[in-house]
């Protein structure tokens, strides 16, 4: 018998800061309609097992979109991009998920995120709370931590967006940002992911993840959850965020819900999905009521 996932894809263009962008997503399941980000460098691909999980898309549509440059969402065409530095900024990372739910016709989807999507989650809550019904930030933080600042634009660039770094290098560095307890072929099916993407395309998005996001504690305290809700989900492998990183975010939002992940790291919805689930489907549940 063949076999299928039971998973959608198609393109739609959306328009941006002025620019006419065709953007790939996949979708599975109906219901309320939430909409997931990869993490920096990637695609949505991360969110394959998700998309199959009968469990959640009974009650959920779920859509996964790779951003421009990601995945298979090629650069803008008829704008020369090779003569300019990519740099993914808040206002643009911000404005994709608003644009796809509007051409979708969503009506106040959930967004959830990882990584960079995560920081994103939480700069949805704070700037978009009308829009969206809640957001899910998985390794979200008010700011990424001062050790990965500190090192510039120009050093990521070094060590990310340089010809003598190969991109199976790049997939090779993801293991730092793993948990030890991840399955082995998950951890390379990260790897995989992190070795197709373009030049320049990974430390461009860690301009936003370092430098562009960076939530002050006033700003924290006003997102309005009775609006928005905000949950925050962080595995206690991840050096880039630590758990006691988005306790700092929880403490400051009234009324948000955090949750450490056990034997997760940077990466829990792909790093091991049954394990991840456990986490999440009690929010999704929480949500629909």
């Amino acid at each position: 018998m063949t076999k299928h996932d039971p998973i959608t894809g198609r393109y739609v263009y959306l328009t941006v800061e002025g620019i006419e962008y065709r953007v790939y997503y996949e979708e599975a399941g109906e219901g309320i309609p939430i909409i997931v980000g990869h993490t920096a460098g990637s695609d949505g691909r991360q969110y394959r097992h998700m998309l199959c999980d009968a469990e959640v898309t009974k009650n959920y549509r779920v859509i996964a979109f790779d951003l421009p440059y990601h995945g298979k969402s090629l650069p803008p065409y008829g704008v020369r991009w090779w003569e300019q530095e990519y740099n993914m900024t808040k206002a643009r990372m911000m404005a994709f998920p608003n644009a796809l739910s509007e051409a979708l016709g969503l009506d106040r989807p959930v967004y959830m995120g990882c990584s960079m999507g995560g920081h994103l989650a939480c700069d949805l809550a704070s700037n978009f709370p009308d829009n969206y019904r809640a957001t899910i930030a998985v390794e979200g933080a008010l700011r990424s931590a001062e050790e990965y600042v500190n090192v510039g634009m120009e050093g990521i660039r070094k060590e990310f967006d340089n010809p003598n770094v190969n991109r199976t290098s790049i997939g090779a560095a993801m293991m730092l940002n793993i948990s030890p307890y991840a399955p082995e072929e998950n951890v390379r099916e990260i790897q995989w992911e992190y070795s197709c993407g373009g030049p320049g395309v990974f430390a461009g998005d860690l301009y936003y993840y370092y430098y562009d996001h960076n939530m002050s504690e006033e700003e924290a305290r006003a997102i309005d959850t009775d609006k928005c809700m905000l949950y925050m989900l962080t595995g206690e492998y991840d050096p880039n965020t630590a758990p006691s990183d988005t306790q700092e975010l929880a403490d400051q939002v009234p009324g948000a819900k955090y949750w450490a992940m056990e034997k997760l790291g940077h990466f829990p919805v792909t790093e091991d999905y049954t394990k991840f689930r456990e986490y999440l489907l009690p929010i999704l549940a929480e949500i629909k009521e």
